[in-house]
């Protein structure tokens, strides 16, 4: 996709500061997930079958096609051809694995091992008869995953405060609550409070199932609120549940606005006029060269200056699958 060309106003350009939030964009489950893909293709060659898009961001998804990777949704569009199958970072339901078994399929999974950290917990919940109450949003790929390692009934999806507030497990059962790996750090504690104030004696996780790099996002979202963005712009994929939280926590920190772009193009400066300092993020799927053509959008309309915010460092690294990994 060609750019347009930059568009310089005539005459003094506006100074605009903006506030560049860190941690942001890439995390060590999605680089991970990435590297899988690109390490099939180098030691195997196209095609390789991905199942669902391997993150949630479409220039990534587009990059890997281009270099032959093809995404399904499901295993039956993937013929027996002995070609490598990867698991998307999100997760998949049991019945996913246990069906490429069956086929004898080669496959690579690409979950991210904090999300098979909240399967294995579910796991153990339901090992020792507990009904799980999973907070989550319905229909995403890792909550669909998440539920899919239980057998149905097993657990009970709640989706915000208002739902724990209402929500009716299964009457004479133990219970516990684990959540969604991208929500709301704000939000899972209201509905966390909610369901250990109804349910007393609920079972928790031994860790926080929100991951590092979540948690990281969205206090980097806050810090820059805090030092005066007036309005956030999150570079992130409107499918992306860790972009999209992204601008509601820039919302309820403060900022008179936040804008979810895909990338520069997508850019209006004109709806920044009056602003005089901006946060920036991206979401924990979204490439830093897309950051960079945001800021280059900014410089076709106003003097920038740029001012790191940075509230924590992220040295995490993820190994390849024992089949990709070096030889």
């Amino acid at each position: 996709m060609m750019l347009p060309e930059p568009r310089r106003r005539p005459g003094p350009r506006p100074a605009l500061t903006v506030l560049l939030a860190a941690p942001r964009g890439f995390c060590a489950g999605v680089d991970r997930a990435i590297r899988i893909v690109e390490e099939a293709l180098k030691r195997h060659g196209a095609p390789v079958y991905v199942r669902h898009e391997i993150v949630h961001n479409r220039f990534v998804v587009e990059g890997l096609a281009a270099q032959g990777a093809v995404f399904v949704e499901e295993l039956d569009e993937i013929p027996d051809d002995g070609r490598p199958v990867v698991f998307s970072a999100h997760g998949v339901p049991r019945s996913v694995p246990d069906e490429a078994m069956r086929r004898r399929m080669f496959t690579l999974d690409a979950t991210c091992p904090l999300v098979t950290k909240v399967h294995r917990e579910a796991e153990r919940h339901h090992a020792r008869g507990r009904h799980i109450l999973l907070i989550g949003h319905a229909g995403h790929p890792e909550v669909v995953g998440t539920m899919g390692q239980l057998p149905p009934g097993a657990a009970t999806l709640v989706q915000d405060a208002e739902e724990a507030r209402t929500v009716a497990p299964p009457a004479g059962l133990p219970l516990a609550w684990t959540s969604q790996t991208t929500l709301s750090v704000d939000d899972t504690a209201e509905v966390v409070a909610i369901l250990a104030a109804r349910f007393p004696g609920i079972a928790g996780p031994a860790k926080e199932d929100i991951c590092y790099a979540t948690s990281n996002r969205q206090a980097a979202v806050k810090g820059i609120v805090a030092r005066g963005a007036e309005v956030v712009i999150v570079v992130g994929a409107p499918n992306s549940s860790n972009s999209v939280r992204l601008a509601e926590v820039a919302r309820r920190a403060g900022a008179r606005d936040a804008v979810l772009v895909q990338r520069g193009a997508e850019l209006d400066p004109e709806a920044l006029a009056g602003c005089a300092t901006l946060g920036l993020t991206a979401g924990a799927s979204a490439p830093e060269s897309l950051v960079r053509e945001v800021l280059d959008r900014l410089r076709e309309s106003f003097e920038v200056t740029v001012e790191d915010v940075v509230v924590a460092e992220e040295r995490i690294a993820f190994r390849l699958p024992p089949a990709l990994a070096a030889e």
